[in-house]
């Protein structure tokens, strides 16, 4: 089969699956792909958004759920949590919203407001709109982006062309984060 056979395919699974593992990079990749014609934009959309709800929505509710056990208590101490917590006890609705855009706050901060009182309808209500205004600007981007690629390079003739510069990044900027991790730990022990 084909690689754009089996992403047309399966490809809105992938990209609601990879927006709730991975978030912005698989998420502008769809948009790419829908730029390609490969899927409609508004699934697109729609997929990406429901990747990333689920992913905030599980956590806040492990959060929720595992709030007084040790493994959750040793990740709350962390300074990163406490500041999510501080910011969230000033503006919870804003913060529910806007800590999804906000690089180092994705995966800790449902955790953290799954601890706190927030309502779990409140949190799911704000999650979704949330998720639905992450999802329109990140598969947007990449809809744009395929679109500049097209207009520079003229008409890309098969996926692997957009497929392999993302790899690429992807491949360094994981290692860019190992070096920081590896260097933070480091520095502290």
């Amino acid at each position: 089969m084909q690689l754009e056979a089996f992403l047309s395919d399966y490809g809105l699974w992938a990209l609601g699956i990879g927006a709730a593992l991975e978030g912005e990079t698989v998420t502008v990749l769809g948009g790419m792909m829908a730029h390609r014609g490969l899927f409609a934009y508004l699934p697109a959309v729609l997929a990406a958004a429901a990747g990333s709800f689920a992913s905030d929505q599980t956590f806040f509710m492990i959060g929720r759920r595992y709030r007084d056990t040790g493994y959750v208590q040793k990740v709350r101490s962390r300074p990163a949590f406490q500041r999510a917590l501080a910011t969230f006890e000033r503006h919870p609705t804003a913060f529910v919203f806007l800590s999804r855009f906000l690089y180092g706050l994705r995966t800790i901060s449902p955790l953290a407001i799954g601890t706190t009182d927030l309502s779990t309808m409140r949190f799911a209500l704000i999650n979704g709109l949330a998720a639905l205004a992450w999802g329109t600007v990140f598969v947007t981007l990449g809809y744009l982006f395929g679109q500049g690629i097209e207009a520079l390079f003229g008409r890309v003739k098969s996926l692997e062309h957009l497929l392999l510069p993302f790899i690429a990044v992807a491949i360094v900027a994981g290692g860019v984060h190992w070096i920081v991790r590896y260097r933070r730990r480091a520095s502290v022990g």
